[in-house]
C-alpha cells in the first residue's frame, strides 16, 4: 500500500472541506482506497490528509492530477493557501499498543 500524504494551509476549513467533498480530482476513479483528514491541534487552518492507494503508481498518478488540474484551479481548490506539500510514503512497520 502507498499513502499520499498532503500538508496544506487553508483559509477556511469548512470551505476547504466542502470543496474536498466534491472530489474534483476523482479519488475513487484513480484507485484511492480511503482517506484520513487531520488538523493541527489548536489550528484548524493547518490540514494534513492521508489518501491510501493499493500501488505506488496509483498514488503517483493521482498526485499528478492534483498538481496539474486541482491545485492550480481557484474553483477546485478555493480555500488553499500556497502550494501544498505532498509526498508518497509506504508503511514499513506498525504495532498496536492495546
Amino acid at each position: 500500500m502507498a499513502t499520499l500524504r498532503i500538508d496544506l494551509e487553508v483559509q477556511d476549513y469548512h470551505l476547504w472541506r466542502t470543496a474536498f467533498g466534491k472530489d474534483a480530482g476523482g479519488r475513487g476513479r484513480h484507485g484511492a482506497r480511503r482517506h484520513r483528514i487531520f488538523q493541527a491541534a489548536g489550528d484548524e487552518c493547518r490540514v494534513s490528509l492521508d489518501i491510501d492507494f493499493s500501488t505506488m503508481a496509483e498514488a503517483e498518478r493521482f498526485l499528478t492530477v492534483l498538481r496539474d488540474e486541482v491545485w492550480p484551479s481557484p474553483d477546485k481548490a478555493p480555500a488553499k493557501i500556497g502550494a501544498p506539500a505532498a509526498r508518497i510514503i509506504e508503511m514499513v512497520e506498525a504495532e498496536d499498543y492495546r
